[in-house]
């Protein structure tokens, strides 16, 4: 494994679980909740730099329907991350409040609110496109698993993608993805490890679902 390889995973990795801290708003309060949003930012620009080569790839090639699902997830993606970016700014008090950038906090807060929620979703997506991979990882080298296993790997995996599904629904994030409802109901007496219990569950649910797409994808390709 290269040195570039690492730094991607401990970059990925370091991500993922900003994502988690941003969502915990309600435990963390502002000042800290800006200071994940400023490393998320730092981050996201880091994740770009590593794999410029993606970047200079997408003219060339063959576009399959498996690496348009991926190109679209990736889209959806850096359009989340971007609104994420601008409205936090716009509503900064802390620490890009020195740039004295004013704007519609209404505006912003909408901005912010739906651009959290759908970019929780589709990065969970966006990892589910690199599952595989991740596993493979974790494998020993030559070896592997027995259909035995495969199938207890599944059905677990499909569980925690049910539970995700229904506290997905339960939790009311469809109606903040569509702005059904300008604020978000924090239950600021929940202990948070029921809170990250259901949202690890809801971030493998969209992995399960992305995985499993690009699995089906990746078979038809090699079919036809």
């Amino acid at each position: 494994m290269t040195r570039t390889t690492v730094i991607k995973i401990i970059v990925d990795i370091l991500m993922t679980i900003l994502l988690l801290l941003l969502m915990g708003y309600h435990y963390f309060g502002d000042y800290l909740h800006e200071w994940f949003g400023a490393a998320m930012f730092l981050l996201f620009i880091i994740h770009h730099v590593l794999n410029i080569q993606w970047h200079k790839n997408l003219p060339k090639g063959k576009y399959t329907p498996e690496r348009m699902f991926r190109l679209i997830i990736n889209i959806l993606l850096f359009a989340a991350m971007i609104g994420l970016m601008v409205s936090g700014i716009l509503m900064s008090r802390h620490v890009f409040a020195f740039l004295g950038i004013e704007g519609s906090m209404s505006f912003a807060r909408q901005l912010h609110m739906a651009s959290n929620y759908w970019g929780f979703v589709i990065m969970s997506l966006h990892i589910g496109l690199h599952w595989r991979m991740i596993m493979n990882m974790f494998r020993k080298k030559g070896s592997k698993p027995s259909t035995g296993t495969t199938i207890v790997k599944y059905i677990i995996g499909a569980g925690i993608a049910i539970y995700g599904l229904y506290v997905f629904f339960q939790r009311r994030l469809l109606d903040y993805m569509l702005l059904r409802t300008m604020f978000v109901f924090l239950d600021f007496g929940e202990p948070m490890v029921s809170f990250y219990i259901d949202y690890l569950a809801m971030m493998g649910c969209f992995i399960f679902i992305s995985s499993q797409i690009s699995l089906l994808l990746s078979k038809c390709r090699k079919k036809s």
